[in-house]
């Protein structure tokens, strides 16, 4: 027995409202935001990193990565705040890499998981910054990430670092389509196991076909998408001072700047019950599995003495004893007073205490910029 269709019927504002109680499950969604600029990338960002930090603590957000412009100049005011509210920061950069020959490149995230990823990507933003042509400015192509020099070959594929591509709004043209292919298959080709394309949604009027376009490539080259919310500003009501630095960076009146402006104020720190209207649930959800995977802390960073320097048969405190006593030996050859010598061994023991063992101390003993006058 068939049983015939019901005729369409025209959905009623409860049948509505039941629908979009629905669309979201029940609780609020989890999320961490991984694309977040403070005021240290220069005319972009409207918001201190302080006030991003606690914004996202008061959201409720599992996470919050800083990720200025091949810049960590924020990250520290961040991390006193986050260590503050308790919410967990990951450390990351954003970059817009350079064709040679002139073509478009792509735009990527980097996220730290550990120190040694720091390590290479604050290597790899010096590298960088010191090709800019002029100050402020950067230079990276995909070569330096996918094949680069010799002397950098230790920064292919930026080990011990999560990479997110951040395609260009909106990707709904074929050549928009054919170029996040491109990019994609760089993308899974030079990070193996650990790259991502980004969907940000900011309630524009191609966000459909955009979404569409991203799920369609990152299907066909098997890379999860992950929700990114390119953060400019912690409220919505700094809009004002987000386009007057817009204005600032292009050179014109707020009134003259037409498309170069933000189209609205989405990019702030948004609730979760909003995200969660925006979003694929799995677009939420990878969000909490790199904020996993990302365990750094720049409380993990201490010093450590150059082992390179310190001869074989020596440990740094022993080498340093010796250098200070050749230095002492230098500076007093007559004869080292009590008062210096008890100044000497209260220098060394609080160096001792602090981890700060240094040979450079030797260089301070010659010019007697530390052991006081007899």
């Amino acid at each position: 027995m068939s049983i015939a269709p019901k005729p369409p019927t025209t959905p009623t504002t409860s049948t509505m409202t039941m629908a979009m109680a629905t669309a979201v499950p029940a609780g609020l969604p989890a999320y961490a935001e991984l694309f977040c600029l403070t005021n240290f990338s220069f005319l972009q960002g409207a918001s201190h990193a302080e006030e991003l930090v606690a914004r996202a603590a008061q959201l409720g957000y599992a996470a919050l990565a800083i990720t200025d412009e091949c810049s960590l100049a924020g990250v520290v005011r961040a991390h006193a705040e986050a260590k503050r509210v308790e919410l967990p920061l990951l450390i990351g950069a954003h970059f817009h890499l350079t064709d040679p020959g002139g073509g478009p490149a792509p735009s990527l995230l980097a996220l730290a998981c550990n120190r040694e990823g720091y390590g290479n990507l604050s290597e790899l933003i010096t590298l960088g910054r010191t090709r800019g042509a002029k100050k402020g400015s950067y230079l990276l192509t995909p070569d330096d990430l996918a094949a680069p020099p010799a002397p950098y070959a230790h920064l292919q594929g930026l080990p011990d670092c999560l990479m997110i591509l951040l395609p260009a709004y909106p990707a709904h043209r074929p050549e928009h389509i054919e170029r996040l292919h491109a990019h994609a298959a760089w993308m899974s080709a030079t990070f193996p196991g650990r790259s991502w394309i980004g969907l940000n949604l900011l309630q524009r009027a191609r966000d459909e076909a955009h979404r569409a376009s991203v799920a369609e490539v990152a299907s066909q080259h098997g890379l999860p998408v992950v929700a990114v919310g390119h953060v400019c500003m912690h409220v919505r009501s700094r809009k004002p001072l987000h386009d007057t630095l817009c204005a600032v960076r292009v050179g014109k009146p707020v009134a003259g700047c037409g498309y170069a402006l933000a189209q609205n104020a989405e990019q702030h720190l948004r609730a979760r019950l909003r995200l969660a209207n925006l979003y694929p649930p799995q677009a939420l959800a990878e969000t909490l599995r790199i904020a996993a995977l990302c365990t750094f802390s720049l409380d993990n960073l201490r010093y450590e003495y150059p082992h390179e320097l310190v001869p074989p048969g020596h440990t740094p405190a022993s080498y340093l004893r010796q250098e200070v006593e050749r230095g002492v030996r230098w500076r007093f050859p007559q004869g080292l007073p009590d008062k210096v010598a008890r100044q000497i061994e209260h220098e060394l023991a609080l160096m001792y205490r602090q981890n700060k063992v240094c040979t450079d101390f030797k260089f301070a003993l010659k010019g007697a910029k530390v052991c006081t006058n007899p």
